[in-house]
């Protein structure tokens, strides 16, 4: 009995002693656990006489309802103490002034692709999405790209396969077009491109935007009058374009599209190399072979063509002159850029 007595007096002492969870929850294991001093009291009746046995029991089981009290009260507080630090470690001083955390905003090439795409749309073209892994028919033959044409060489085209490109450009899109839509044709093909090229002007990958027009009649003053539209809602209203003849396999005839200087307005300046103008894309009414390797009947319907290098339209727009600009992802120089 001495020692249940003091039994209970160390009992309390060390719960008064407890100030954090771990700390009750190794208590309980030592006392009050299914192993511990308290619970394994009732294990040393077995050597006691039958009067000693019933005094000890009542004495022994009041110790452990007291002691489960006492451990219950103390579980109590410790609970609330740890969320009061809780609460002052969480707390939010709501008269300190907040942290200015700057806006995001878009990528350079996104805001160009983002008010091209709404100037083409103004003019009701569709916008699709087609593959930036192509197979070599929709890529190179079904334009008019021979086999033995120099644009299929290694040092312009990444061939992933004898058969499969990662697409030289957007105008292969236009062949997915023409082979999913009847004319009349009015679509946008904006996307990635991949070209075994890289200087000052030039990216191994790099967008491009292709506009296709498909219906009856259709001729190059109808591309010059678009592209007009175009180069002023770009640029501005003064702006201006001509063209000049070129070669593209899959576009009879074929042009490169200059626009007049919007800097100096065709005085001549650094940016137009004193020209007066700006070449900005290429072109032309599609030949004929490609409308027939499309089920197009040529002898019906004409169409346009012209692919438009996006990253060439902001670097013009926005005075980048290198187009490594673009893709390092430096904070200071995309920051300039605002929707």
């Amino acid at each position: 009995m001495q020692n249940l007595e003091e039994l209970r007096k160390k009992f309390e002492a060390e719960l008064t002693a407890i100030a954090d969870n771990d700390q009750l929850s190794a208590f309980w294991q030592n006392y009050l656990g299914k192993n511990g001093v308290i619970s394994g009291l009732m294990k040393q009746m077995k050597d006691l006489s039958k009067e000693e046995k019933k005094e000890f029991g009542k004495v022994a089981n009041e110790i452990r309802m007291w002691a489960q009290e006492q451990y219950q009260e103390k579980q109590k507080e410790v609970k609330e103490l740890e969320m009061a630090h809780r609460y002052e470690k969480e707390s939010i001083d709501v008269t300190v002034p907040s942290k200015d955390i700057p806006a995001g905003n878009l990528h350079p090439i996104s805001l160009i692709r983002q008010e091209m795409v709404e100037v083409f749309a103004g003019m009701g073209f569709e916008v699709w999405e087609t593959p930036e892994i192509e197979d070599d028919d929709h890529n190179f033959t079904l334009l008019n790209v021979l086999k033995d044409h120099p644009a299929r060489d290694m040092q312009d085209t990444f061939w992933l396969s004898d058969d499969f490109v990662l697409r030289t450009h957007t105008t292969g899109g236009d062949i997915h077009v023409m082979n999913n839509r009847k004319p009349p044709i009015k679509a946008l093909n904006p996307g990635r491109t991949f070209r075994s090229d890289s200087d000052a002007t030039h990216s191994p990958m790099f967008s491009q935007m292709d506009i296709l027009v498909v219906d009856k009649g259709i001729n190059l003053c109808d591309l010059q009058g678009m592209l007009d539209e175009f180069v002023r809602k770009i640029f501005n209203k003064d702006v201006k374009t001509r063209l000049r003849p070129s070669y593209f396999p899959f576009t009879e005839p074929s042009v490169e599209v200059d626009v007049s200087c919007f800097s100096c307005g065709g005085k001549g300046c650094p940016l137009c190399k004193g020209t007066g103008w700006i070449e900005i894309l290429g072109g032309g009414v599609l030949n004929k072979v490609v409308l027939e390797n499309c089920g197009i009947d040529p002898s019906e319907y004409s169409a346009l063509a012209a692919g438009i290098g996006i990253e060439r339209i902001a670097m013009l727009k926005y005075g980048i002159n290198n187009m490594g600009h673009l893709f390092e992802n430096n904070i200071d120089f995309l920051k300039q850029f605002k929707a």
